[in-house]
């Protein structure tokens, strides 16, 4: 962040994370990346600095905080490890958010704790391959039984999937019904019925596991519907307005790694009888870079900002996670042009920056729906 704007506490917070993330975190990122092997051990060290609690109110075991705080924390991460930030967004940003801000008092006290202490994990099911944009397009869905509900259907490309032992699913009573049909349910992953299907290849953030989750008649007991008919889509897509600007923090870390090292190299690599660094051309493609991540993070902070102060955050979200994914493929690509064929190759991380920037521009609404989501805003601000 720029430090400008950040008060004591918010520095503490990002020295702290920066220094853990470059001398625990960084190390481990490569081989977690060429295996696809989950990051346990930084899963683990997350938590035991308190970060998994981060906008969870002590009462549940957590460490209060801000928007802002967050941002700072993904953006630290994911300078190191795109993957464990993207593992922690959908542990804390979306399932541990939707419990603490529309679970009754004894699923927060049942449940909160043991995902704030790293014990155990959360996923968010919402995507489904009939409805990925189109979120209220899902088809997987809830029937009412005595004392609880029955879940048929299947999600797809599910964060943390194969880890959780939490999952906050969303299912419909009636897909003709759209935003009107869909409910919210906390789902133990080890329910009678539920199959997880891991899915392998990903071109990036390798590390991070996604899975397919089939329910054949799953029981969920009536108690861990968090969200109706009412309010379940609703209460949804708030949880994604917030976690989009966590989704921004990202962006602003990938870029910042990418452009960290083709700083670096440009500044040790000679050609031509010179360093790279002194050849004009180079010199503008650097400052630009530079420019376009300072501006990725004020959006990012802007949006946190007022996220915390309760005003209207939607639109400046958008803006920061458009932005943001934007500038983090630019900089993964133009780190790796100046790398030449050395940044190509794994030994080198500019190819994994490169791998892992362009999720960004896809999840947690493309840069397609960004954009709607921005107009929609302005032009309704124009009327």
């Amino acid at each position: 962040m720029s430090e400008i704007f950040l008060n004591e506490e918010e520095l503490m917070l990002q020295n702290t994370v920066r220094e853990f993330s470059l001398s625990k975190i960084a190390p481990r990122a490569s081989d977690f990346d060429q295996n696809e092997k989950f990051p346990s051990e930084n899963f683990h060290d997350i938590a035991t600095l308190g970060l998994l609690g981060l906008e969870i109110s002590p009462k549940y075991g957590g460490s209060g905080g801000t928007a802002r705080q967050q941002s700072i924390v993904v953006e630290q991460l994911a300078r190191a490890c795109a993957a464990t930030s993207t593992i922690y967004i959908a542990h804390l940003s979306l399932c541990c958010r939707f419990i603490s801000m529309y679970g009754s008092e004894n699923q927060k006290k049942e449940i909160l704790p043991g995902l704030v202490s790293g014990s155990k994990v959360g996923a968010f099911a919402l995507t489904e391959s009939v409805s990925g944009s189109d979120a209220a397009g899902m088809i997987t869905t809830l029937k009412p039984q005595k004392n609880g509900f029955i879940i048929n259907g299947s999600k797809t490309y599910i964060t943390n999937a194969v880890e959780a032992s939490t999952i906050i699913v969303m299912a419909t009573i009636d897909p003709k019904l759209r935003s009107k049909g869909v409910n919210a349910l906390i789902v133990d992953s080890k329910s009678p019925g539920i199959t997880i299907n891991p899915i392998h290849g990903k071109m990036g953030i390798r590390a991070s596991s996604i899975a397919e989750i089939v329910f054949e008649n799953v029981f969920v007991p009536k108690e861990n519907l968090i969200s109706n008919e009412s309010n379940g889509f609703k209460n949804t897509m708030n949880v994604l307005n917030a976690s989009r600007i966590s989704i921004a923090a990202q962006c602003v870390g990938i870029a910042q790694s990418a452009y960290d090292a083709a700083l670096d190299y440009t500044q040790n690599r000679k050609a031509f009888g010179q360093n790279l660094s002194e050849f004009q051309g180079i010199q503008w493609q650097l400052a630009d870079i530079a420019t376009e991540i300072e501006a990725a993070r004020l959006l990012t902070l802007k949006a946190a900002t007022l996220r915390d102060s309760k005003k209207p955050f939607i639109k400046e979200a958008s803006m920061a996670k458009l932005f943001g994914s934007r500038i983090a493929v630019k900089s993964a690509n133009t780190a790796l042009q100046i790398h030449g064929g050395l940044g190509y190759i794994s030994p080198t991380p500019v190819e994994r920056y490169y791998r892992d920037a362009k999720i960004t521009e896809i999840y947690e609404g493309s840069s397609e729906i960004q954009k709607l989501i921005i107009a929609r805003n302005i032009l309704s601000t124009e009327k």
